[in-house]
């Protein structure tokens, strides 16, 4: 058996991918994604739970669906960034804006975040998981491993406890499930290698989720690129599992890639969950380096080393070309520049 699987296996392989380059199949999904854009859920009224909404992506996610009418609950750690949020919402067009301190981490938080969200609306239409922190450091340089459990625990946990406490409400209401999960998933970076592996967690869980659940509950697993987010104004857990603002790792980890908007990815991303995407790759671009990483494994090692790995950030080849005139501009939105972290 071994021997007949390793003789056919890349021969199907290489034929079922030039089958989903074919003219025939890709009309199917062309028309396919216009079907679902013209009959895409209108979520006016409804009840979307957003983990994570203080800032980023969650907060804009959250004025999305507060210009489409939709009510939202809110949840993150920081109460006064969260109220900030919920007003906004409302001046959007929320019909109610409901702000509740949580720590997804902690399941006895989520436990009172699903029961203070169906004891106020009694449903639950969407939940969307956008909670997450950052690490960013050499695995050697770590002073104390057991704090970096925390960035498994918000990225990875946090989505399970609260996905488990709320199917019961999403299948009464064929509700869906937005998984904010990361590009980076897939492509290898030195100092983000708990970041990475969180996100990846994520995606493999909602990936066999999705089989078990069938079109009861569907699930829109999105994989952003660099976006303008906290963490792309330099807020990191450092080697010593403490948060921090440092500009100088940021520029060299994410040199020239560009940094996109928020506020239309977030667009985007609700477009998506409504049309009923099973995936969402924003920018579109970022989809095409999973092939990078699959075709060109070694490049891509040696490539990310080379450009990354240095004692200094200062001295990162990344941080230099960052330099080149007029690169800085070209690459990140201005806002990143000189970040304003919310309190």
């Amino acid at each position: 058996m071994d021997f007949l699987l390793n003789s056919i296996a890349a021969i199907a392989t290489i034929a079922a991918f030039f089958f989903f380059l074919s003219p025939p199949y890709v009309l199917f999904k062309l028309l396919r994604h216009i079907a679902r854009s013209i009959s895409k859920e209108n979520v006016a009224g409804k009840v979307v739970l957003i983990v994570g909404a203080s800032s980023g992506i969650g907060e804009h996610v959250a004025y999305e669906y507060a210009r489409r009418g939709a009510c939202l609950v809110l949840a993150a750690r920081r109460e006064k960034s969260l109220r900030e949020v919920a007003d906004t919402a409302l001046s959007l067009g929320a019909p109610e804006a409901v702000a509740i301190p949580a720590d997804v981490s902690d399941i006895d938080d989520c436990k009172r975040l699903i029961s203070q969200t169906i004891d106020r609306f009694g449903q639950l239409n969407h939940l969307v998981n956008c909670a997450g922190v950052t690490s960013m450091c050499m695995l050697e340089d770590i002073t104390d491993i057991t704090r970096f459990t925390q960035v498994m625990d918000i990225n990875f946990w946090g989505y399970v406890y609260m996905t488990y406490l709320s199917l019961p409400y999403l299948r009464r209401s064929q509700g869906k499930i937005v998984a904010i999960a990361s590009s980076a998933s897939w492509m290898p970076a030195p100092r983000m290698s708990f970041y990475n592996a969180s996100k990846a967690a994520v995606i493999s869980f909602y990936e066999s989720l999705r089989i078990e659940l069938g079109s009861d509950v569907g699930i829109t697993i999105v994989t952003p690129g660099l976006t303008e987010l906290e963490m792309t104004k330099g807020k990191m857990l450092n080697k010593d599992g403490e948060i921090v603002v440092d500009q100088e790792m940021r520029d060299a980890e994410m040199s020239i890639v560009p940094i996109v908007r928020v506020a239309p990815s977030a667009m985007a991303i609700v477009d998506g969950a409504c049309r009923g995407d099973s995936y969402l790759a924003e920018p579109p671009w970022v989809q095409s380096t999973i092939w990078w990483v699959a075709f060109l494994p070694e490049v891509v090692q040696w490539l990310n080393r080379w450009f990354l790995v240095v004692e200094s950030p200062s001295d990162a080849p990344s941080k230099k070309l960052l330099g080149v005139p007029g690169m800085k501009h070209l690459a990140q939105p201005a806002s990143v520049w000189s970040p304003v972290i919310k309190e």
